[in-house]
């Protein structure tokens, strides 16, 4: 297996290819001036971490508000973890961790379990398991099953073992029953995710998990030879754990059984580890995926981009990516992708042994457009922000107007994630809110002002659009 991930080795001869074609110093330029563009647009360092730590607070103050009540913790994944999207430019990923369940390695020693936790061992050798997956056995005769839906997702396996089947506990949790807050619009069921809209305009996918000890899949991980992260992120990430989630893979008979093994919090907190070239990078290239590429079916996703990422990150030194590189990364990222699709092959980051890029659903005449279509952007060269609908109207437009929309822009999203934190520290026991909380009132009121400020503007440069909710969710899209 090829280090770096993609499975294969494609020769580059460092700028030597980009240059053949474009003056270095112009490729420099543009790159500082993408970056630029990139900070005003919401994704520059001091923007990213503070969303990362309002996404944090929030699933702070939701789990001491679910404290007494639920026998789940929410745990904000993805972009919003990561701090690389907007308010409302994707889904909120959340996943919902069922407390009181516990899976382990098969060879871990247990000690000093409690009789309310329910106790599963991870079994990853079985032939019919996909690397990367597990299936789940419970521990002894676990007389004490505590949680409703994991008694009724139990099965025998006919040789006197009990297991856990992924698609049995999410058939019950999908059926529980739903909240009446009118509020929430519940959509149907989309693979494990359970889709919602609040309000009409925050969308979350939530995917029920289980935490998981397995330190010798994490320390194979945390061994291999590396540029990046530092040993301290490393142990850091190890420290952080796993989760399993009912996904099976797709083409295995056994998928019903399956579950994924996942490392969202190490994820999120090696994305946060980043530099700031290399996190705009990431966020060019899902541009890219979702502008250009336009996968329908997730043949290819978001996800296949961050495992590029974090491939090239391991094994380049930090010093490599700063802003006159930008073009440089964003072209090697592509190739790497390239590649992938071309060998239907891509090593997961954590677990290399397995394949993203396997079951993918993607059909030969995609394959081949797709692949035509990067070596087009390529070619390209700096001619590619252009194709990028974000990008080329922050490109074309005057400096000064560009300027003080962004510092409206993220004035607001900065004040929606401190609202919405807000609000759930007035919110007691009972769910009743103090709107009243003259913090909260301050907050409110400062969004509509900066709203009010840019409709006027919209107004005088002949915008007809008049709903003050709509200028404030597309501000935030």
């Amino acid at each position: 297996m090829a280090e770096g991930g993609v499975g294969c080795t494609e020769s580059e001869s460092g700028y030597s290819s980009l240059y053949s074609r474009h003056a270095r110093n112009h490729l420099e330029n543009v790159s500082m001036e993408i970056c630029t563009i990139m900070t005003r647009l919401g994704y520059g360092e001091m923007m990213r971490r503070w969303r990362v730590e309002k996404y944090r607070e929030h699933d702070r103050l939701y789990a001491l508000s679910c404290k007494r009540t639920r026998n789940m913790t929410a745990i904000t994944a993805g972009s919003k973890a990561e701090g690389l999207t907007c308010y409302l430019e994707s889904d909120w990923d959340v996943l919902l961790v069922l407390n009181n369940v516990f899976c382990v390695e098969a060879d871990i020693i247990l000690l000093n379990f409690s009789d309310s936790i329910d106790v599963f061992r991870m079994d990853t050798m079985d032939a019919r398991v996909y690397p990367g997956h597990c299936i789940l056995l419970q521990e002894g005769q676990a007389p004490h099953v505590r949680n409703t839906i994991i008694t009724k997702a139990l099965c025998d396996n006919g040789n006197g073992d009990v297991l856990l089947s992924s698609s049995l506990l999410l058939d019950e949790f999908s059926a529980l029953p739903k909240t009446n807050d009118e509020d929430v619009e519940h959509h149907e069921r989309a693979g494990p995710s359970l889709p919602e809209t609040l309000r009409g305009f925050l969308h979350f996918d939530k995917v029920i998990a289980l935490r998981c000890y397995c330190p010798s899949i994490l320390q194979r991980w945390a061994d291999r030879r590396r540029k990046w992260p530092s040993q301290n992120i490393v142990q850091k990430v190890v420290s952080l754990g796993a989760f399993v989630t009912p996904v099976g893979f797709k083409e295995s008979d056994y998928k019903h059984m399956e579950w994924r093994i996942c490392f969202n919090t190490g994820e999120a907190e090696l994305v946060n580890n980043l530099n700031d070239t290399q996190a705009k990078v990431y966020v060019i290239l899902k541009m890219i995926l979702r502008d250009i590429i336009k996968p329908k079916n997730k043949e290819i996703t978001s996800y296949v981009l961050k495992n590029i990422i974090l491939w090239q990150a391991e094994n380049t030194p930090q010093t490599e990516f700063h802003s006159r590189s930008l073009l440089y990364w964003l072209h090697d990222g592509l190739k790497k992708l390239r590649t992938a699709i071309e060998k239907k092959r891509l090593c997961y980051y954590m677990i290399p042994e397995r394949n993203l890029m396997e079951a993918c659903g993607m059909h030969d005449y995609q394959q081949h457009k797709w692949v035509a279509d990067i070596t087009d952007m390529l070619e390209e060269g700096p001619n590619v922000f252009l194709r990028l609908k974000k990008l080329r109207k922050a490109i074309v437009a005057s400096p000064e107007p560009m300027m003080w929309f962004s510092k409206k822009r993220i004035e607001l999203e900065m004040l929606r994630l401190e609202n919405r934190n807000r609000y759930m520290k007035c919110t007691d026991e009972h769910g009743k809110v103090e709107y009243s909380e003259f913090m909260l009132k301050k907050i409110e009121n400062r969004i509509l002002d900066v709203i009010k400020e840019v409709e006027v503007v919209a107004i005088l440069n002949g915008s007809s659009i008049n709903e003050l909710q709509d200028i404030g969710h597309r501000m935030l899209m």
